[in-house]
C-alpha cells in the first residue's frame, strides 16, 4: 500500500483531528475555570468593580445568556464552516472576553462577561464535533467522556487552585489577562493543527438553518430534557460556583481556605459522576432509571446539608453531591435518542439554550432573595444556610418531578422510544 493510498490519507487526517480534539478539550477546561473562578473572588471583584457582592453576581450571571443563546448557532456554524475556523473563533471571543473583565469598569467587565459566555458555547460542541472526525465508533463515547472530565477538572481547578493564586501571587487582574492570553495561545495551535474540511460537499449543511430546530422544538420531550438539565446544572453553577464560598465563609463560618476547598469538591465530584453515570445509564439500558437515582442521591445530599450541616464534612457531602450531579448529563442523551438522527447536533444545541436559559432565570431569583443577605449582621446565620440550601433542596425536587414525565429510551425498556429518522 502506497503512502498516498486513501487508507493512509484517511488514517493521517484521522490522527489530525485526534490532536486537535485534544487541544479543543484543552479549550473546554479553560473555558470551565473561567466560569468558576470568579466563587473564589467575590470581594475582590466587587472592590474592582466597585459595586455589591450581589451587583457582581449579576455581572457573573450574564454569563449564561450569551452561553445559552450561541449554543444554538453553535452546531449550525460547525456544519456549515467546519472546526478549523469556528473553534479558534470561539476561543478568541474566550480570551477577548478574559481581558476585558480584568477591566475594573462595570460596563466593560459585563462586555468581558458576555463574550466569555458566547465563547465557551463552541468548546464542548467543538470537542464532540472533532472527536467524532478523528476517532472510530467504538471510542468515541470514551473521547466525549474524557472531554467532560477535562471540563469537570477545569471547574474543580478553577477553585481550589485559582483561591490560593490571587492570595499571594498574582492579583485578579493578572490573573484574568493571563488566562486570556494562554487561551490565545491555544488557540493558534488548534487553527495551526485542525484540518481544512470539505464541507461544501454536505448540502444539507447549506440550507435552512432553522429546520433542524423545529423539528427539536415540536418535540415536548426536547423541553422536559433541557428543563430538567437546567434544574440540575443550577444548584452547582450558581449555587456552588458562584455563591459557594460567600456562603460556607459567612453562614457557616469556614475560613477562606476551607471554604474554597469544601466547594471545590462539587466539580471535582462531576470528574468522577459523569463517566459513572453515563456507564450506570448504559448498563442499565435505562436513561430515565439512571437518571432518577443521581437526582435521589443529589437530594439525599441536600438535605443533609439542610438539616444536619454538621453530621458530615462538608467536603465529604459537597464531593458526593458532585458525583451525583454527573446524572444531570444523562438528559444529554436522552434527548439525541428522542429526536431524528439528522438533527441530533441541533438538539445538544438545543438542550444547551434551554438549560443555561433556566440557570439565567434561577440565578436571579437566588440572589434577590437569599444573595443579597449574605453577611448581614441582622440576619442569623445558621437559619440564612437553611433557608439557602432548602432552596436548592425545592429545586431539585422539582427536577425530579419533571423526570417522571421524560419517556424511556433505554433499549432495555420494552416502551423506549425508538431513535426516528426522517
Amino acid at each position: 500500500m502506497s503512502a498516498n493510498s486513501p487508507a493512509t490519507s484517511h488514517s493521517s487526517f484521522a490522527k489530525a483531528y485526534a490532536i486537535a480534539w485534544g487541544l479543543a478539550s484543552v479549550f473546554y477546561f479553560l473555558e470551565y475555570a473561567s466560569r468558576s473562578a470568579p466563587a473564589v473572588m467575590m470581594p475582590e471583584l466587587s472592590q474592582a468593580f466597585g459595586v455589591s457582592v450581589l451587583g457582581v453576581s449579576g455581572i457573573l450571571g450574564l454569563y449564561y445568556y450569551t452561553y445559552s443563546t450561541t449554543s444554538l448557532v453553535a452546531g449550525v456554524l460547525l456544519d456549515r464552516w467546519g472546526s478549523k475556523y469556528v473553534v479558534p473563533m470561539g476561543m478568541l471571543l474566550l480570551a477577548l472576553g478574559c481581558i476585558l473583565f480584568a477591566i475594573p469598569t462595570v460596563s466593560i467587565g459585563s462586555a468581558g462577561r458576555l463574550l466569555q459566555g458566547a465563547g465557551s458555547a463552541f468548546a464542548f460542541t467543538g470537542a464532540v464535533y472533532l472527536a467524532s472526525h478523528g476517532f472510530s465508533a467504538k471510542k468515541l463515547a470514551t473521547a466525549i467522556g474524557f472531554t467532560q472530565c477535562f471540563g469537570m477538572l477545569g471547574g474543580s481547578m478553577g477553585q481550589i487552585a485559582v483561591g490560593p493564586l490571587i492570595h499571594g501571587v498574582v492579583t485578579v487582574t493578572a490573573f484574568w489577562i493571563g488566562l486570556g492570553i494562554i487561551v490565545l495561545l491555544v488557540a493558534g495551535v488548534l487553527f495551526v493543527m485542525t484540518p481544512r474540511e470539505q464541507v461544501a460537499a454536505n448540502p444539507a449543511a447549506h440550507g435552512n438553518i432553522l429546520a433542524p430546530y423545529k423539528i427539536v422544538f415540536s418535540n415536548p420531550q426536547s423541553y422536559l430534557c433541557g428543563l430538567v438539565s437546567g434544574l440540575l446544572f443550577a444548584p452547582t453553577t450558581i449555587g456552588d460556583m458562584v455563591w459557594g464560598v460567600r456562603f460556607f465563609q459567612e453562614d457557616r463560618l469556614f475560613s477562606y481556605h476551607d471554604a474554597v476547598f469544601a466547594i471545590s469538591m462539587v466539580p471535582l465530584g462531576w470528574v468522577l459522576g459523569c463517566p459513572l453515570f453515563g456507564w450506570l445509564a448504559d448498563a442499565l439500558g435505562r436513561r430515565k432509571r439512571a437518571l432518577i437515582i443521581g437526582i435521589c442521591l443529589m437530594l439525599a445530599c441536600a438535605l443533609q446539608l439542610t438539616f444536619a450541616p454538621g453530621a458530615l464534612p462538608a467536603s465529604v457531602t459537597l464531593l458526593a453531591f458532585g458525583v451525583a450531579s454527573g446524572a444531570a448529563m444523562i438528559p444529554y442523551t436522552i434527548i439525541k435518542e428522542a429526536n431524528p438522527d439528522n438533527v441530533k447536533g441541533s438538539a445538544t444545541g438545543a438542550i444547551n439554550f434551554i438549560t443555561f436559559s433556566v440557570t439565567a432565570l434561577v440565578g436571579p431569583v437566588f440572589a434577590s432573595k437569599l444573595g443579597k443577605t449574605v453577611g448581614t449582621p441582622t440576619i442569623d446565620p445558621q437559619r440564612h444556610f437553611f433557608e439557602s440550601t432548602l432552596f436548592w433542596v425545592l429545586i431539585l425536587v422539582g427536577a425530579l418531578l419533571v423526570s417522571l414525565f421524560l419517556k424511556e429510551t433505554g433499549r432495555n425498556d420494552a416502551r423506549a422510544l425508538p431513535t426516528r429518522t426522517r
